[in-house]
């Protein structure tokens, strides 16, 4: 697995009574791409990857979104990764794919409660309101290209490059508090 190289340590960032803002623990993060049939690699990592952009499949603890007709993210755990990536080079021949750790690239950040899909919408201008619970979307968040999961109503998940993780969580710390002083 590449190095983490975020400033941001894994813990909470900012929490009032309609929103919490954590960061995650690193997980391995890889980026596949691979044209044609998806299968031989699908079974390489032991989930089925998702047919549809945006969509999100899981089996145990590896979980892939697709993000373009050819592209997925795979997140495992970190003692996973060098398995996976022997898994998927021993199809290279057979069936020619890119898969790369980029591990170290990206810190996700944990957002929730009742407030967390208005806040999100602090910095990103999609309609957080049409994301489905259990797909994800590539999108900006204040310019930065991010990519947005969500879990639940009220929970997402975002990646955001390292360089720009510390400016992002700041602009969600503040908008945390400033959704909580709102009157209700």
């Amino acid at each position: 697995m590449s190095i983490e190289v975020s400033s941001l340590a894994p813990g909470l960032l900012a929490e009032t009574p309609v929103a919490r803002v954590s960061v995650l623990p690193a997980k391995a993060r890889l980026s596949l791409r691979a044209r044609g049939s998806a299968a031989p690699i699908a079974a390489a990592l032991g989930l089925g990857l998702p047919d549809r952009i945006g969509r999100r499949a899981a089996a145990g603890a590896i979980e892939a979104i697709r993000l373009g007709p050819d592209e997925w993210t795979v997140l495992a755990p970190a003692e996973d990764a060098a398995r996976l990536i022997a898994a998927c080079a021993a199809l290279a021949t057979s069936h020619p794919h890119s898969l790369v750790d980029i591990s170290g690239r990206e810190v996700t950040l944990l957002i929730e409660g009742s407030k967390a899909a208005e806040l999100l919408t602090l910095g990103c201008p999609r309609d957080i309101a049409t994301i489905p619970p259990g797909e994800g979307r590539r999108t900006l968040f204040d310019g930065a290209t991010v990519v947005l999961w969500r879990d639940a109503e009220d929970r997402f998940h975002l990646d955001v490059w390292n360089s720009f993780a510390s400016h992002i969580a700041q602009l969600l710390e503040t908008g945390c508090k400033e959704l909580a002083a709102e009157p209700a």
